[in-house]
């Protein structure tokens, strides 16, 4: 990799973002000692614990050797040994390692490169040269993607029982965390819980966020960056044009094929841009749940043409297990 401007100097520091996360350890990789060392300095300045790697062979060592060890991985795309989509490659398919969120760092000029990430299964960017800000607010929301996906699969995991037998279910949330709860609850009707876990939460959170109380892309962008996101949600919640709006869901497992249909009582949204992946949203702080949720988590999603509602859809493949080996 060539020697690249790292930091800006004129950028400035994104304060609080490190300071509330409790020893969350990063393996940062990267074959430039220079770039690798300013990285590391940056993040254990926010209050992160790192792990150094210079190329991907020594990344995938300490991954393997370590694998409960790790929450983010910021990984340098070109480098020498093994390169970064190698290594991602090497992460997705390994079941203890696959839910690790990724951060990928690639040429602000090689929009191409990112395209290739995401259909590899990377939501995380930072392109370079990077700043500071970009850098805590990229990990901030890859952290915080850690942290709700344990809550999420604790709540999970407590509710499992006899899900194999539910044909059909309805149910709604209001708030934040009843949408988290009940994300936990359906995921356990799924063939595969894990995956379609994040993917259940991020539609009926964007069913709150954005359809039910109007939040702008613009303005979650601002209130993430102030880190005030759930406290204006909860105030909205409070406003008699928003008290009474619920987010509906409907389960039903036809055969092999298992569906969920979440409606909002919003005015909708451009769908149609969000099902994959933009590669100009790249290093933005959040933006990615509905094209995880259609690209990992789901076979599909099937918008009405309004927007404000969407049907998941799950298959089991014909060489997959019988779904009694699922619950275990």
């Amino acid at each position: 990799m060539n020697n690249e401007k790292m930091m800006s100097s004129t950028s400035s520091a994104v304060g609080g973002h490190g300071m509330q996360m409790k020893k969350t350890s990063i393996l940062v990789v990267d074959d430039n000692p220079t770039t690798l060392h300013l990285l590391a300095r940056i993040l254990e300045g926010e209050g992160y614990e790192i792990t150094r790697a210079t190329n991907g062979l020594e990344a995938m060592n300490e991954l393997r050797s370590r694998a409960d060890n790790f929450d983010v991985i910021v990984l340098d795309r070109m480098m020498p040994v093994m390169d970064g989509m190698e290594v991602t490659g090497k992460i997705l398919a390994d079941g203890e390692l696959k839910h690790i969120p990724i951060v990928m760092q690639t040429a602000a000029d090689q929009p191409e490169q990112i395209s290739e990430g995401i259909k590899a299964g990377v939501f995380y960017y930072l392109t370079k040269p990077i700043e500071r800000k970009t850098l805590l607010s990229v990990v901030s929301s890859a952290v915080k993607e850690v942290e709700q996906r344990r809550v999420l699969r604790a709540e999970m995991l407590r509710h499992r029982m006899s899900f194999g037998l539910i044909q059909v279910l309805k149910g709604s949330c209001r708030t934040l965390d009843e949408a988290e709860s009940l994300a936990s609850f359906l995921a356990n009707c799924f063939p595969d819980p894990d995956r379609a876990l994040t993917g259940i939460s991020e539609i009926l959170i964007n069913g709150v966020e954005h359809g039910n109380l109007g939040i702008s892309y613009d303005e979650k962008t601002r209130l993430m960056d102030e880190n005030v996101w759930r406290e204006e949600v909860s105030k909205r919640l409070q406003l008699p044009e928003f008290k009474d709006k619920k987010v509906t869901v409907i389960f039903e497992k036809k055969e092999n094929t298992y569906y969920l249909q979440i409606t909002d009582q919003g005015q909708g949204f451009n769908w149609k841009s969000f099902l994959e992946f933009d590669p100009s949203r790249a290093s933005h702080n959040h933006g990615r749940g509905i094209a995880l949720a259609n690209m990992i988590a789901f076979d599909r999603l099937a918008y009405n043409e309004r927007g404000n509602q969407v049907t998941a859809i799950m298959e089991i493949k014909p060489e997959a297990p019988e779904i009694d080996t699922y619950w275990g």
